[in-house]
């Protein structure tokens, strides 16, 4: 069974993270963008900490954060304090829920310059995988050193999505360097026929006759 994501009034990840630490105690935005930051979910979620107060603005709007007081520090002026609502906390779970539970379709823009990269020819595509996992590895070395230093302040479930994503960026490593593997021992399926299209400009034989079995009958 195939289950659909629900369409929801917002959909922006901010405001889901902004949600959830309101759900931990009330906070005015400027400590929201603080916590977040302490916490690096900047390797997570894309956080546009000048356009914070519009996503809190949004959330009010629908009813899912609503105003719990002032707070003032020494001379600062007053910032205005928001609190989660009954309507927020049912949002937050569903919708947290939902992207725990239910995989959603996307569309990386590296699978989609794979499906194209027949377009390159093959001697150049190599090379381009081999720059792209210099580039992964060099990500995985650094985010590596990100998660071991917010260890020192963090307990690990705080981290868990930083994990994933070395994970993430590991295993694509190891796919590109795999694939390269491939094409170098010349044993990938279907390469001898893009060689011959890198050279020839033309579509192989073998193509053209795939083309035409599988096209639909009129």
């Amino acid at each position: 069974m195939t289950v659909t994501a629900k369409r929801r009034k917002l959909s922006n990840p901010l405001a889901l993270a902004v949600m959830a630490l309101l759900s931990e105690r009330p906070m005015h935005p400027y400590e929201i963008a603080q916590v977040l930051r302490r916490r690096g979910k900047e390797h997570s979620i894309k956080i546009n900490y000048g356009s914070l107060y519009t996503v809190v603005q949004n959330l009010e709007k629908h009813g899912f954060v609503e105003v719990a007081g002032t707070q003032r520090q020494g001379l600062r002026p007053e910032r205005t304090v928001y609190g989660l609502t009954e309507d927020g906390r049912r949002e937050l779970h569903d919708w947290l829920a939902e992207l725990v539970s239910v995989p959603a379709r996307e569309y990386p823009a590296f699978s989609a310059a794979l499906s194209l990269i027949l377009v390159l020819p093959i001697d150049e595509a190599d090379e381009l995988l081999r720059r792209r996992a210099e580039t992964l590895e060099a990500q995985a070395e650094a985010l590596d050193g990100t998660i071991g230093a917010l260890k020192k302040d963090l307990p690990r479930v705080f981290l868990l999505e930083t994990e994933y994503e070395l994970h993430m960026i590991r295993a694509e490593m190891e796919w590109v360097r795999s694939l390269r593997e491939e094409l170098a021992a010349d044993n990938l399926s279907g390469a001898a026929a893009w060689r011959s299209l890198s050279r020839t400009g033309e579509m192989p034989a073998e193509w053209v006759e795939i083309e035409e079995r599988t096209k639909p009958q009129e």
